[in-house]
């Protein structure tokens, strides 16, 4: 090979080199530009644009945790948008398929291992007796799992506290379907729920979907007047979350009871 043939033939791979770096660099920015319109879009709680948006995202990075959880997370917020159960069924298989591939690469996330709980809680309020009682349980040790990464994880509180107070009340039905399958119930109070949702209150007190829930709690708990309170306080406070506006309306519902 002659000296003009080698010249010619180093400037062509020097080339190939640039163009590789080139198409990394355009791809990374256009997974980055995809990434904050799909921010933009759940922060307008437009879940279906930021699903559509994450999953072309986890697309260019399929092993990247965090928006991972995040086509969990818009998986999940669409089961709000729906009154039909078999689709929110569907809607949270396909979140928690996600959220156990966001914790299998980092299952020391807190963020990522609470969306375990979250998903096996919607879950549960979609399933036979015995198949909620399972992920009852599956709920309460992810949500510890988290808390635990995170003791200031107000998300944290708030879903354990959450299932302090509902398997605290769980009808007599129910109760005997635990007792004949698992033979006891799980340890659950009502003043545990509420010392759980007062605390996310406090870590969050610009949510209102954790004044709702703590409103609950001391219903459970016999508090009615600071239920009452509490839920009084969730509707002078604006959406921040998706889930807000279901609780909200949960509280007026229950407001409506007190007159």
């Amino acid at each position: 090979m002659d000296s003009t043939c080698r010249i010619l033939l180093l400037l062509l791979c020097a080339a190939l080199a640039c163009r590789g770096r080139l198409d990394a660099a355009t791809s990374a920015a256009t997974t980055d530009t995809l990434l904050q319109s799909a921010l933009a879009a759940e922060a307008r709680f437009d879940s279906q644009s930021a699903l559509e948006l994450f999953l072309k995202a986890v697309s260019a990075r399929p092993d990247d945790a965090f928006l991972l959880q995040k086509v969990a997370r818009q998986y999940s917020d669409l089961s709000f948008d729906t009154k039909d159960r078999t689709e929110q069924k569907r809607l949270c298989t396909e979140a928690l398929s996600f959220a156990k591939r966001s914790v299998a690469l980092e299952p020391q996330n807190a963020v990522n291992v609470l969306s375990l709980a979250i998903c096996y809680g919607k879950l549960a309020a979609l399933s036979d007796t015995r198949t909620k009682i399972e992920y009852s349980r599956l709920v309460k040790s992810s949500a510890e799992q988290a808390l635990a990464l995170d003791p200031a994880y107000d998300y944290a509180h708030h879903v354990l506290g959450r299932w302090h107070y509902e398997v605290a009340t769980l009808g007599a039905a129910t109760r005997l379907i635990v007792r004949l399958v698992y033979g006891s119930l799980p340890d659950a109070s009502t003043a545990e729920a509420v010392r759980l949702l007062q605390r996310a209150a406090e870590l969050a007190p610009h949510l209102p979907a954790h004044r709702v829930e703590l409103g609950f709690a001391l219903l459970a708990n016999r508090q009615r007047d600071a239920a009452k309170l509490a839920f009084e306080q969730a509707l002078t406070m604006p959406q921040r979350e998706k889930y807000d506006e279901e609780a909200r309306q949960r509280a007026r519902s229950m407001l409506e009871k007190f007159r």
